[in-house]
């Protein structure tokens, strides 16, 4: 089974990391979420608490497929401070393996230096924290195992994109239908 972990720190948009880790869970993807603030759990942007699968000081990495990270602020600056966080992205980037992140948080993509001659998107605004990487301003941007997304208008493309890379682009076609996503483009 595939195996995702989604680190949330104090200050989390609240989009950006439920919707696509619902979309990612209804395509039967393991998702789960890691407090980084030390306890269970998480205050978001807007106030929601959420309750974390699991703390940072529990979590075994090991088997992630993807290490995804949500924006809004200061979830993201946070998430940047956390020197754990840090690594075991940087870990999971030099493996090979799957990073993503939305919003201000590609941020910390940059920071640890793996956006360099990458392309990537972000909320507008945070362009300047990419480190080398190519702006495309788009609502998802995939290069090789970097995701990133724009902000929280883009979360279920993101979520969509991250399931089709993590499964295949037919689930993540039945989830978009089953959603009635499509749908959408008659009230637009």
């Amino acid at each position: 089974m595939v195996k995702v972990y989604q680190f949330l720190a104090t200050g989390f948009e609240e989009t950006e990391a439920l919707a696509p880790m619902d979309i990612l869970r209804r395509g039967g993807v393991d998702v789960q979420t890691v407090s980084v603030t030390g306890t269970d759990y998480v205050e978001s942007s807007h106030r929601v608490i959420v309750k974390a699968d699991v703390r940072f000081e529990e979590a075994d990495l090991s088997d992630a497929d993807l290490l995804m990270i949500p924006g809004g602020m200061p979830g993201a600056s946070n998430l940047n401070a956390h020197p754990g966080v840090r690594e075991a992205l940087l870990n999971q980037f030099k493996s090979g393996r799957r990073v993503s992140a939305i919003c201000a948080a590609p941020m910390v993509l940059g920071s640890i230096g793996i956006l360099k001659g990458k392309r990537a998107t972000c909320y507008p605004g945070f362009e300047k924290y990419l480190d080398g990487a190519e702006y495309t301003r788009e609502l998802c941007t995939v290069d090789d195992t970097i995701t990133t997304g724009k902000g929280p208008a883009a979360a279920f493309v993101y979520g969509f994109c991250l399931l089709a890379q993590l499964t295949s682009e037919e689930l993540a076609q039945k989830v978009k239908t089953d959603m009635l996503i499509d749908e959408l483009k008659a009230h637009s």
